[in-house]
């Protein structure tokens, strides 16, 4: 449970960000207290050098607040989701528990998958916005240097499960390649979806 070694795209980040962001800014916030609190004692005022170093020390505390507050706003993929996505998404390139934020609206992806040009993804919750979701990631893509690349967010399970059994017909049908091995296009576009997540 404590292995911080769950890397963004993998299933449980978001749980495990939620604790360590916590975490961080709970021990950033008390050394910057425990800083102004000795600087108090010594001096016997609020006004000497480690005050400064205690409000200085504020500043990363708060960035770990505001980073936490987003960690906690975000959902990862529900464990019934992960089985049903796991039959039929073998083979494939995967992110789980994705989030993207944009100036009016926040994006929960609980997995997506990349195959030749084609992301798709599976908005859970009622909150989903598919349409949004997919205008944002075109439009950060292309602006990435991904060109040529569909886009496809699903609110229904089902329906995205069938998406993802279409695409893997798809791919058996095109130019045979390695399990495991990317292509140069899909780890382009792998690499920009990771930068714009949470």
């Amino acid at each position: 449970m404590w292995d911080r070694k769950v890397a963004k795209g993998q299933y449980g980040y978001l749980k495990k960000q939620k604790i360590w962001s916590t975490a961080r800014t709970f021990i950033l916030f008390a050394l910057s207290f425990s800083i102004f609190a000795i600087g108090v004692k010594s001096t016997g005022s609020k006004e000497n050098l480690l005050t400064v170093v205690a409000v200085l020390g504020c500043l990363p505390a708060g960035r770990s607040a505001v980073n936490m507050i987003m960690f906690w706003r975000a959902r990862g993929c529900s464990e019934g989701a992960r089985a049903k996505i796991s039959t039929v998404s073998g083979g494939m390139i995967q992110l789980y528990d994705m989030f993207f934020t944009s100036y009016t609206k926040n994006f929960p992806v609980s997995h997506m998958v990349i195959q030749n040009h084609v992301v798709c993804g599976y908005g859970e919750g009622p909150k989903a916005d598919s349409q949004g979701c997919e205008k944002h990631l075109n439009t950060y893509l292309k602006q990435g240097g991904c060109k040529g690349v569909t886009v496809k967010i699903f609110v229904d399970l089902e329906k995205y499960c069938e998406g993802l059994d279409n695409l893997k017909k798809q791919a058996e049908i095109g130019l045979p390649r390695e399990e495991g091995h990317p292509t140069k296009e899909e780890l382009e576009i792998l690499d920009n979806l990771l930068s714009i997540a949470l």
